[in-house]
């Protein structure tokens, strides 16, 4: 299959892209592809797993664009979130993540267990005497930004508000939309990180604002980065995670019918549902700080380079019989949450409010079922995200 023809944004594509990946990893391990069908814009894509750890641990593949395009891209033509560790090199990374880590420590997290328990319960009682609801919209999405605002702090009833900034932060759009909702949203973190630094409360902005490792803290445009990263990413990736996991289960009724029996299998689940379909198809950008051969390609400097952590997660030479969900499988390494110095701060949060939304739902309603066709599914359009616009499934 030519890479360079393949569209990354069709649903068609997002119906099923592991067909395509199938066709394409033995082949080319490494390769080009079209990133907007406007234009000539093609960037380097890893393929299979060797090749996809290669690129997350290479420090010449790099996050911030300044350091390659120092004469085009300025602080202040990047949004926001590009000064949050996500998107910057050692050792702005280490200072940064030293600054956060704090509220992400195993203690911290499991602290959460009941909290996320009774929220779950309290969404699942909410969809009571309900034949058929978009899953999405009832228990997947209010369940981790509920979490995610009562972390840092956010009043719970702005957190419509920042699911509608985040669809349109990580989804493909045009500029206004996303312009827009740019503006709204740092109008909002101002007037929030504000009212913190005059009275700091129990939550992690107040203590990311408070936040020093010696003698440093976050400048105002990182802590501006930091708070949208965990709320973009915080919530968004959980949410596909709960969701996707779901689908994957109801169409795959062996599966589902063995964690109904035993709900002890339900942390084992949720790596199997990471790898089988998980919430983070492509990685982030990452560009060539030098020209340099690599899996045999030629790259120049300045190419941009993206991670397939969906096709790495079916590479057959990695996973035993990769295309079969396997909630059963022994502990594997899939890349749902990256690799290397970038792997997500956040990845034990989201699998402890995955185990518990997936052991809730089913404790609460033992005989769900998709209430669509698959082909009626429609997926989001993202450069990073994999995850349905609506799931709706029967309760009773």
């Amino acid at each position: 299959m030519d890479t360079k023809s393949l569209d990354l944004f069709s649903q068609e594509f997002h119906q099923n892209p592991y067909d395509y990946y199938n066709k394409i990893r033995p082949h080319q391990p490494f390769a080009k592809v079209k990133m907007f069908n406007e234009g000539h814009h093609y960037s380097w894509m890893a393929f299979t797993y060797e090749a996809a750890v290669a690129v997350l641990k290479d420090p010449r593949f790099i996050k911030d664009m300044r350091t390659v395009f120092p004469d085009e891209v300025t602080d202040e033509n990047l949004p926001p979130i590009t000064q949050s560790m996500l998107f910057v090199d050692p050792p702005d990374h280490r200072r940064l993540r030293s600054l956060v880590q704090s509220g992400f420590t195993p203690k911290r997290i499991e602290m959460l267990r009941g909290r996320i328990e009774d929220i779950a319960r309290e969404q699942a009682w909410l969809m009571r005497n309900k034949e058929t609801v978009d899953f999405i919209e009832e228990y997947a999405f209010p369940i981790p930004i509920r979490v995610i605002c009562e972390l840092l702090g956010i009043p719970s009833e702005d957190r419509l508000d920042f699911q509608r900034w985040s669809n349109v932060i990580v989804e493909i759009s045009d500029s206004p939309r996303y312009d827009e909702a740019m503006v709204e949203f740092m109008a909002y973190l101002e007037k929030m990180i504000e009212k913190k630094r005059e009275s700091p409360k129990e939550d992690l902005l107040s203590d990311l604002i408070q936040a020093e490792e010696g003698g440093d803290r976050l400048t105002v445009s990182e802590l501006y980065g930091v708070v949208m990263l965990l709320i973009v990413a915080g919530h968004e990736t959980t949410v596909n995670l709960i969701a996707n996991g779901l689908l994957a289960l109801l169409t795959h009724q062996d599966q589902l019918a063995m964690l109904k029996e035993d709900h002890s299998l339900v942390a084992q689940a949720i790596e199997e549902l990471l790898r089988f379909n998980g919430p983070v198809e492509f990685s982030t950008d990452r560009w060539a700080k030098e020209s340099f051969t690599f899996m045999g390609q030629q790259v120049e400097k300045g190419d941009h380079v993206i991670v397939s952590l969906a096709s790495a997660d079916h590479d057959p030479a990695t996973f035993s019989d990769p295309s079969t969900l396997d909630i059963t499988r022994e502990k594997s390494p899939h890349l749902a949450f990256g690799k290397g110095i970038h792997y997500c701060l956040g990845a034990p949060l989201a699998r402890l409010e995955g185990e518990i939304a997936l052991r809730v739902l089913l404790e609460e309603y033992p005989n769900l079922s998709l209430a669509a066709e698959l082909n009626e599914l429609e997926w989001r359009q993202s450069l990073v995200i994999r995850g349905l616009k609506q799931l709706p499934i029967k309760l009773l």
